[in-house]
């Protein structure tokens, strides 16, 4: 399972939001929507997260298996 936990943790850090994502990003409702849920995303949307929030993909997504609940 993926979690976008450290997405989050990022953005407040960076004190950027859903819009933030959204204007400056080109990061789209359904994608973010899809995050929120713990769904895939395309790798373009990660890489356009990792320069608008200027970070490493650990600061976007971290992996969990199965049995792992998110933090």
């Amino acid at each position: 399972m993926i979690s976008y936990a450290p997405l989050w943790e990022t953005m407040k850090k960076r004190g950027a939001t859903t819009y933030t994502l959204q204007v400056k990003g080109d990061i789209s409702s359904s994608t973010i929507r899809r995050m929120k849920a713990g769904q895939s995303i395309s790798t373009n949307s990660l890489d356009a997260l990792c320069k608008l929030l200027q970070c490493g993909l650990e600061d976007i997504a971290v992996y969990l298996p199965d049995n792992e609940e998110p933090k």
